[in-house]
C-alpha cells in the first residue's frame, strides 16, 4: 500500500511539474499581452483571495454549485434506480438520455432563461441538467450489476420499492454510482461557471466574464487557477474514495 501511495505521490508530482513546465514555456511564446507566468499567477491569486470582492463572487458561486450538484445527485440516483431496475422503462428511456447527453448544453441556456429567468436558479438549473444524466447513466448500470441472488432475497423478504433501494440496491452498486458522482460534479462545476459567466451578476463565472471584456489577464489566470485547483483537489479526494470502495467491494 506504502508503495502504491508512493507511486501515486510520484506521477502527480510529474503530472504538476509537467504542466508548471509547459505553462512556463507558452508564457514564453505568447508574453504579457496573453497570459501570466505560474509564479506571477500564484502571486496575485494570493492577494486576490484576501478581497472581499472575490469572497463575496466565490460565496455566490459556491451556493449555486452546492444546490446544482445536490439536485443532479439526487435526481440523478432517483432516475438511475428506476430505470435500472425498471428493465422496460430503461430499455425505453436510457437511449433518451444518452442522446441527451450528446448535445452540447450550451443550445439549451436560452430556454432555461426563459424558464428560470436571470439569476441563482438559472444557475442551478444550468449546473444541474449538466450532471444529472451521468449519475443516472452509471446508476442505471450499477444498479443492473447487482447479483441477481440479491434481488431475488429482496423480493423473498417482500420489500417495498423504497426498501429494495435503500436495504440491497444502493449498498451493493455504491461503488459505481461513486464514479457516476465522480463525473457529475465536474460537468456540474462547468454548467454551473457557464450560467454565471452568460446570465449572472455574481459569481466567478461572471467575475470571468467580466475580466475578459475588460482585458485583464491578471484576473483571468488567478481565477482560472483556483477554479483548476479546487476542481482538481476535490476530483482527486474522490478518485481515492472511488479506488477504495472498488477494492472493498
Amino acid at each position: 500500500m506504502n508503495a502504491e501511495r508512493g507511486r501515486g505521490l510520484r506521477n502527480a508530482a510529474i503530472l504538476v511539474g509537467g504542466l508548471l513546465i509547459a505553462w512556463q514555456a507558452l508564457y514564453w511564446f505568447a508574453g504579457d499581452i496573453a497570459m501570466r507566468s505560474p509564479l506571477a499567477t500564484v502571486q496575485f491569486a494570493a492577494k486576490l483571495v484576501t478581497t472581499a470582492d472575490f469572497w463575496t463572487h466565490l460565496v455566490a458561486s459556491l451556493e449555486a454549485f452546492a444546490s446544482a450538484l445536490a439536485i443532479a445527485i439526487l435526481l440523478g440516483l432517483a432516475l438511475g434506480f428506476w430505470l435500472g431496475f425498471h428493465r422496460l422503462s430503461g430499455d425505453a428511456i436510457e437511449p433518451m438520455l444518452v442522446a441527451f447527453y450528446s448535445i452540447p448544453k450550451i443550445t439549451l441556456y436560452p430556454i432555461v432563461l426563459l424558464v428560470f429567468g436571470l439569476g441563482m436558479p438559472a444557475k442551478i438549473a444550468f449546473g444541474a441538467i449538466h450532471g444529472i444524466v451521468p449519475v443516472a447513466l452509471f446508476t442505471i448500470n450499477a444498479v443492473r450489476n447487482v447479483p441477481a441472488v440479491l434481488i431475488k432475497a429482496g423480493r423473498v423478504f417482500d420489500l417495498t420499492a423504497v426498501e429494495m433501494a435503500r436495504l440491497i440496491l444502493f449498498p451493493a452498486a455504491v461503488p459505481e454510482i461513486l464514479t457516476g458522482v465522480r463525473v457529475g460534479f465536474g460537468l456540474t462545476l462547468i454548467g454551473t461557471l457557464l450560467g454565471e459567466m452568460f446570465a449572472a451578476q455574481r459569481g466567478l463565472g461572471y467575475m470571468l466574464m467580466t475580466a475578459i471584456g475588460l482585458h485583464n489577464v491578471d484576473i483571468i489566470m488567478s481565477v482560472t487557477l483556483l477554479i483548476v485547483a479546487f476542481a482538481a483537489v476535490v476530483s482527486v479526494a474522490l478518485l481515492a474514495l472511488d479506488h477504495r470502495l472498488h477494492r472493498r467491494f
